[in-house]
């Protein structure tokens, strides 16, 4: 009797385990593996435009010309914000033809990452953080509500071509003092979104973003790190707050960055900095849609 019971059982965890090999390997498919569409195949002309090709140029000049492949994710970056926030193979092809390498060396970082979107996504693309701190401070519920305010999945674009939402992990925050700015990560002021904007195209993009020090110190001798820049975090954010910001968006408002909680500095704790000779606050509030 028990050796028919363990029996069934076992073939019952089989059975789901298959079901979701199965789910899984039928997500990686549809993230790895490119189908040519109309508007997405290799016989579609794609090259940077005139002025992104300066902006080629620009990027190129960071590295030696015997390892131009390593430019190969500003590229991307590049062309993406040039096609509206997504990457046809057309422009893969055309990075890989710039930095002398087969196509397949492109697609193979294109697809690693998921800053490279390789469907349509909206103009302002929503990315909330997914991180465990994020998940555990109700990342799922701000993802939810926007799903739900939008009308949408996940990776789906609304009817206007306005927004879509996708999900992001480990988001950084500037931070700044009198000598550097420096990024790191952001969990204490968990959860939060970032919006990647593509209603400009690569209109103002620049490569050329000098994070370093804000002050020319004489020991620094001018240098400093280059990199593109990264989109403004938006932290302590509730399901009512996500909401307000999509309605910012759509009236074309600029977003206020960092904390959207008004009883917070920066990282700082609610009610302002404590002490030793003080006695300790009570735990924050707990309730999302309360706080």
């Amino acid at each position: 009797m028990l050796a028919r019971l363990a029996s069934r059982r076992f073939l019952e965890i089989r059975q789901a385990f298959r079901q979701s090999s199965q789910a899984s390997r039928s997500l990686s498919t549809a993230l790895n593996y490119h189908l040519d569409t109309p508007d997405n195949n290799p016989d579609l002309p794609w090259e940077f435009s005139e002025a992104n090709k300066q902006k080629v140029k620009e990027i190129l000049s960071h590295y030696p010309s015997n390892y131009k492949q390593s430019a190969v994710i500003p590229l991307l970056d590049l062309a993406q914000q040039q096609h509206g926030g997504w990457l046809p193979v057309s422009a893969m092809n055309a990075v890989a033809k710039v930095i002398e390498v087969a196509p397949i060396r492109v697609y193979e970082v294109a697809t690693f990452y998921s800053m490279f979107n390789r469907s349509k996504v909206g103009k302002y693309h929503l990315l909330v953080c997914g991180t465990t701190p994020c998940m555990i401070r109700g990342s799922r519920e701000i993802e939810e509500a926007l799903l739900n305010h939008l009308g949408v999945k996940r990776n789906e674009v609304t009817s206007d071509g306005l927004f879509s939402v996708g999900e992001m992990e480990c988001m950084l925050a500037m931070h700044e003092n009198l000598f550097m700015i420096t990024y790191r990560g952001c969990c204490v002021n968990a959860p939060m979104i970032t919006v990647a904007d593509y209603s400009n195209g690569s209109e103002g993009y620049t490569y050329n973003y000098y994070v370093g020090f804000i002050k020319p110190q004489p020991w620094a001798k001018g240098k400093g790190c280059r990199c593109w820049g990264l989109n403004p975090r938006h932290e302590d954010i509730t399901p009512k707050r996500v909401i307000e910001i999509v309605e910012m968006l759509r009236r074309g408002e600029k977003l206020p960055p960092g904390t959207q909680n008004p009883k917070r500095i920066k990282s700082g704790p609610e009610g302002g900095n404590t002490t030793l000779l003080t006695d300790p606050k009570p735990p924050p509030c707990r309730d999302l849609d309360a706080c």
